[in-house]
This record gives C-alpha cells, sequence and structure tokens, in this order.
C-alpha cells in the first residue's frame, strides 16, 4: 500500500463555500462540536467574521480533505500578538494520513508569517485523538474549565491548549 502526498495547503476562496461547508455538516459530532447538528436551511460557512481569507484548506487532486480556520482570540489590541484556532476539520476518510498534521504546521506558518508570537486553540477534554495530535505538535495543556459542556447528557472539559511560535 503506498503513501498518499502530503494535501496541498491553500488559502480558501469564496468557491469553497459548499465544499466546506457540506465537509462540515458531514463531520459534525460531539467528539468536537457544542452546537446542536446542522439543520436546513444551513447557515452560509462564510460569514462577515470569518472569511475565505481566515481558512486554510487541504486539498489533493481537487478534493477538499479539511480545513482549519484562524483568527484572533479576542478584539484586544493587548493580544493581538496570539492566533487561535478557531475550527479545524479533517474529512473522516482522510483521517490518519497526515492532513491534520499538515494543516496544523501550515497554521503554525501563517500565524508566524502574520508576526504571532503564539498559537491557541480549545478542544474538548474527550477528543482524545485530536489531544494527541495537538501534543504531538507541541501544544500544551494551558487550562482546564471543568464539566463547560454538557453534550449528549456527559458533562466534558473544555481544554485549552497552546504553544509558542
Amino acid at each position: 500500500m503506498s503513501v498518499p502526498h502530503p494535501p496541498r495547503i491553500r488559502r480558501a476562496t469564496a468557491a469553497d463555500e459548499d465544499a466546506l461547508g457540506r465537509l462540515d455538516r458531514a463531520t459534525w459530532s460531539t467528539l468536537h462540536a457544542v452546537q446542536p447538528p446542522p439543520r436546513p436551511p444551513y447557515e452560509p460557512f462564510f460569514t462577515e467574521r470569518f472569511g475565505p481569507g481566515d481558512h486554510l484548506v487541504a486539498e489533493r487532486e481537487g478534493r477538499v480533505l479539511g480545513y482549519l480556520r484562524l483568527g484572533f482570540p479576542t478584539s484586544l489590541a493587548a493580544n493581538a500578538h496570539v492566533r487561535q484556532i478557531l475550527g479545524f476539520v479533517v474529512a473522516e476518510e482522510a483521517r490518519g494520513a497526515g492532513v491534520g498534521r499538515t494543516l496544523l504546521r501550515a497554521a503554525a506558518e501563517e500565524a508566524r508569517r502574520q508576526g504571532a508570537r503564539r498559537l491557541t486553540l480549545r478542544v474538548l477534554g474527550h477528543n482524545t485523538p485530536a489531544r494527541r495530535l495537538y501534543e504531538s505538535e507541541g501544544f500544551v495543556v494551558e487550562g482546564v474549565l471543568p464539566e463547560e459542556f454538557l453534550l449528549d447528557g456527559a458533562y466534558v472539559d473544555d481544554v485549552l491548549m497552546g504553544r509558542t511560535l
């Protein structure tokens, strides 16, 4: 069995709206989502707050395999040196093939390019696969909000992670 070549990472364009929206809906799970499952009519993927320029897209042979939304954690000038991963999805069939890792590395590069000194994220405590990936890429737990969310009848921690760039 051959190992697929690394995905191409690029900035999203307006033309990605449908593909990213479909991917987002197809991968919805309480493993990583705190909002209810999406129902028609679906909200637009790109919004006033997060447009195509805020998204990195992973693709292979023209097929979208994942995305990462990169933004500011707050609007405060005092932490403008920090970027936060505000959305991160990999298609089910592409998991374990390096797509997520490639997106994380591209996000760190992009954050550095923008002048950031830190990269942060939030992950649900029970999302062990994501936490392992983040830790393997240099993220450390910087805080835990115990039982922050009630999902499917169970209380789940919100884990704050970060790394220096």
